[in-house]
């Protein structure tokens, strides 16, 4: 038995909050990376003598190369020490930004960025992956929210600097200038990280990743060039890519070990969660080419003005994103993700409304619910999806989440553009004014922009609900002894009616219509703290515990201090009066909302998971939303204990 250094012992010899700075810096050098160059083609179409049609393929090559990477990211992350495979990654960054830098002509240059570009794609998983291991999980939202606010950051002010250097400087400056922030990454990295990953040394399948390497090339090809190439070989190639993704998915379900385990997208709140995670992106990368190109192509407004119109909205998510995930660690996310998409929906409609007349100083004001309604989505909603992963299945999430991020940003970037000027164009075909012609245009991206937001904003719905069923934590932590992770690890592979078989069935319950005097005589005549509250369909709509109770009364009753006081204060006529009329409440006013339940097919190490991380004793069993028992630690550890004893004796007599 190999006895490697436990990464997660490593982690806790060291800050948090440093290891968070260098995984926030290299998520916002990736992110930052994805449009920086772009603002510098016209210059470089001037110098080095290519059209548009060419140097476009500084952007599409990048994306290619991006996101054939992140699949391989899942495997590096688990294959090589975490320092060195980061400081490697961020090398290629360094070294693909010289090349460009240096590049005395285009194909020099390009090949610059595709080196780039094998090194931004994986720089956001990798990120990912060491915020899930060092995050406390009480902030995990906290963690992931600074995350996104570096995801949002990057390609909003790589913009205004790209202009900023632009106006003093020639082009190859800004490969200069991120060369120079790649290696100061580098070094944090080198210094500041340690090797935290768990290290499985899978096998690299050749075939995988050639199959996942031409179908995220042929689907994002094709939907890159569908407005602006040949209409056939742009479907052409989405169609190849779509066959071998079809290809590769049914070669993972023939691997032991996948390239990409797919059964994180099995998992309904982890799927939906990428799906809203990908609306919001789409939003960032669509109005931030849009709006500035419509400023500047048909309002004569500077470069640089254009991109300061976005500053105070970027300003604005970076406070909102550490925000989101702070209230996401108090509340979950079923208030930020519908608000943040009824941001995106309303305010991306206004702004595309009122660009051609508003003065910049407006546009910006109106702009900033939109950056922030994304800020206020993408953290909390990274967080909710991976925190319904098991602990294997982390790196696998974080695969699919980064693919998500460069199929959001291909599709930003290039669908709703292409929108902008198809009835752009249609419009000036018919005759009316270039300017009015280019405002239709913009109408119609920011009204589409608003559909993906709704469509957003009733998945957020969705999680919203599902969110009231328990997380299971990405790292339990041991709270009740090593019991409950023996019954997590042998458990895992019992029969799924092994909960229905030692759960309790005759459990104490009250209703929603029960008085706090009536609980109170129920929880001390029987010898329990508590009971879940269930309606007359027998669902669980709440938990009332006989701590619930004394805050209360410690509330509606100021001269209540401890239990004891129902004794000393007896004879205190205003203390009867208040404590008479608190007792006649209803329990479904004083009882817990949110109850922590599993369902009856859940297999015990999940359960034991679920206990374990919310610190419980015991939980409600639910069969299609109704109660049907409660099961305890005390069943759990009883019943590992007895698998122990019994694999133990066959053991013995085998031999």
């Amino acid at each position: 038995m190999s006895h490697q250094a436990s990464p997660a012992a490593a982690t806790k010899q060291q800050n948090p909050a440093a290891i968070l700075f260098v995984a926030a810096f290299a998520a916002f050098l990736a992110t930052f990376n994805e449009t920086f160059l772009n603002v510098g083609f016209a210059p470089i179409m001037e110098a080095l003598s290519v059209d548009v049609s060419t140097v476009q393929w500084l952007a599409t090559a990048y994306m290619l190369g991006a996101a054939v990477m992140v699949p391989v990211s899942a495997f590096a992350y688990r294959s090589f020490p975490t320092r060195p495979l980061f400081c490697a990654t961020t090398a290629l960054l360094v070294i693909g930004s010289i090349i460009g830098g240096l590049a005395p002509n285009f194909a020099v240059l390009l090949v610059g960025r595709i080196v780039q570009a094998l090194g931004t794609g994986m720089l956001i998983p990798i990120g990912m992956n060491i915020t899930l291991e060092v995050a406390p999980r009480e902030k995990l939202g906290t963690y992931m929210g600074i995350m996104g606010a570096m995801t949002t950051l990057g390609p909003s002010s790589s913009v205004i600097l790209a202009g900023l250097i632009l106006a003093i400087a020639p082009w190859n400056m800004l490969l200069w200038v991120f060369a120079g922030l790649s290696l100061i990454c580098l070094l944090c990295g080198a210094f500041i990280l340690r090797d935290i990953a768990h290290l499985t040394h899978p096998k690299l399948d050749a075939a995988s990743v050639a199959l996942i390497g031409v179908a995220l090339i042929g689907i994002l090809y094709g939907v890159s060039t569908i407005f602006a190439g040949s209409v056939p070989v742009a479907v052409g190639a989405a169609v190849v890519g779509i066959i071998a993704l079809v290809f590769f998915v049914k070669r993972q379900g023939t691997l032991a070990e996948p390239l990409i385990d797919l059964r994180p997208l099995k998992i309904p709140p982890f799927a939906v969660g990428v799906i809203a995670n990908m609306l919001s992106l789409v939003t960032i990368f669509a109005m931030n080419i849009i709006v500035p190109t419509f400023m500047q192509s048909v309002l004569g407004t500077p470069p640089l003005v254009a991109s300061l119109t976005l500053f105070p909205a970027i300003l604005c998510s970076c406070a909102a994103s550490p925000l989101a995930g702070r209230i996401y660690d108090k509340h979950g996310p079923g208030i930020l993700l519908p608000v943040g998409f009824a941001c995106i929906a309303v305010f991306s409609v206004l702004t595309a409304l009122f660009i051609a007349t508003a003065s910049p100083v407006l546009l910006a004001i109106i702009y900033i619910p939109v950056i922030c309604g994304s800020a206020l989505i993408i953290g909390p909603v990274q967080s909710f999806a991976l925190s319904k992963l098991p602990p294997e299945m982390n790196p696998h999430g974080v695969t699919v989440m980064s693919t998500g991020f460069q199929i959001a940003g291909c599709f930003g970037s290039s669908v709703f553009t292409g929108v902008y000027a198809l009835v752009g164009a249609s419009a000036a075909a018919s005759g009316v004014a270039a300017a009015e012609a280019a405002t239709s245009g913009m109408v119609a991206s920011g009204v589409l922009v608003g559909v993906f937001a709704l469509v957003g904003f009733f998945l957020a719905l969705w999680i919203r609900r599902a969110a009231a069923k328990p997380i299971v934590d990405a790292a339990p932590q041991a709270a009740w002894g090593e019991a409950a992770e023996g019954a997590a690890a042998g458990a895992a592979a019992a029969a799924s009616d092994t909960l229905a078989a030692i759960m309790k069935t005759d459990v104490f319950t009250v209703s929603p219509t029960t008085s706090v005097a009536q609980a109170m005589e129920l929880f001390a005549d029987k010898g329990i703290s508590g009971a879940p509250v269930v309606d007359e369909a027998r669902r669980v709509v709440g938990f009332v515990s006989d701590g619930d109770i004394m805050a209360s009364l410690a509330d509606q009753v100021p001269a209540f201090k401890t239990a004891w006081s129902f004794v000393v204060e007896r004879e205190n006529a205003d203390f009867d009066a208040t404590l008479r009329e608190t007792m006649a409440l209803p329990v479904s006013e004083i009882a817990t909302k949110r109850v922590i339940s599993v369902d009856v097919n859940d297999d015990l190490g999940e359960v034991a998971r679920v206990l374990s991380e919310g610190h419980l004793k015991k939980a409600p069993v639910l069969e299609n939303g109704r109660m049907v028992g409660i099961i305890n630690r005390s069943n759990i550890t009883r019943y590992a204990i007895d698998r122990y004893y019994e694999e133990a004796q066959r053991e013995a007599n085998g031999r």
